[in-house]
């Protein structure tokens, strides 16, 4: 019997193939590859029993367990999804289009909030006083701002420091700088459960991975054992220099 593959196969098998490496990242970055590479086999093993050999009363039994465990698997990795869903969203987000059209407007006052969180994460390194700091973009973070203390105070080197001195009771926690302002500090993030990051990673860089996994929000993590300035974003973390930093700043802001 020929195969006769067409136009349409191909489309087929490409968007096959590219959701199958979509949900393995997915998984992946949740600590879950395991349980993808067990699901493929399960699903492979009913497509045989179901379409190759036909065997009715195992191909029911097989499509009772993928019913039951399709929920089952949306309940437990809620937030993986939810954070692809928000990615997703986050790139036709209307507001980013009011970004394009302000164009140079306000231009000085960013790159004031620029060199002062740089100067800010410059001292903090040399001094090796930790500090977790996550910028918002587009999507809206007011349920992990609720969690914090309000202050909604302009931004300056010598305010940050201050927040982040270990004997300041605000010191725990993250920072969120929203519109251009400190508007919370003090507030608890979701640690990420990857299980490929360094060992000295702590829970700062944990908590900047979690916020950034969940969102499109960037986070600059300050290392109190290091020193080492980190910036996570888009699920990935990196060390960087002053330098680099005050690229990425200015690229976003």
């Amino acid at each position: 019997m020929a195969f006769h593959i067409g136009i349409k196969d191909i489309i087929d098998i490409l968007l096959v193939a590219t959701l199958l490496y979509e949900t393995y990242k997915l998984l992946k970055r949740s600590g879950a590859a395991n349980l993808f590479w067990g699901i493929l086999l399960f699903v492979m093993a009913w497509f045989a029993v179901s379409y190759v050999f036909q065997l009715e009363l195992t191909s029911a039994i097989f499509n009772r367990v993928i019913s039951v465990g399709a929920i089952a698997v949306i309940i437990i990795f809620q937030d993986p999804i939810r954070s692809f869903f928000n990615r997703l969203g986050a790139r036709f987000n209307i507001s980013q289009v009011g970004q394009y059209i302000k164009g140079r407007h306000g231009e000085q006052s960013n790159d004031r909030l620029v060199m002062q969180l740089v100067m800010a994460c410059k001292h903090l390194s040399k001094t090796r006083t930790g500090a977790l700091i996550v910028i918002t973009r587009s999507d809206d973070l007011n349920d992990y701002q609720a969690t914090g203390e309000r202050l909604d105070a302009v931004v300056s080197t010598r305010l940050i420091e201050q927040i982040f001195y270990k004997n300041t009771p605000l010191h725990d926690g993250a920072m969120f700088i929203t519109n251009g302002k400190i508007a919370t500090t003090s507030c608890i993030l979701p640690i990420s459960q990857r299980q490929d990051l360094p060992q000295q990673y702590g829970l700062r860089h944990r908590a900047a991975l979690g916020i950034t996994e969940r969102s499109d929000a960037l986070a600059i993590v300050v290392s109190e054992e290091t020193g080492h300035i980190c910036v996570a974003d888009k699920d990935n973390i990196t060390v960087v220099k002053v330098e680099e930093l005050n690229r990425i700043l200015s690229d976003i802001l």
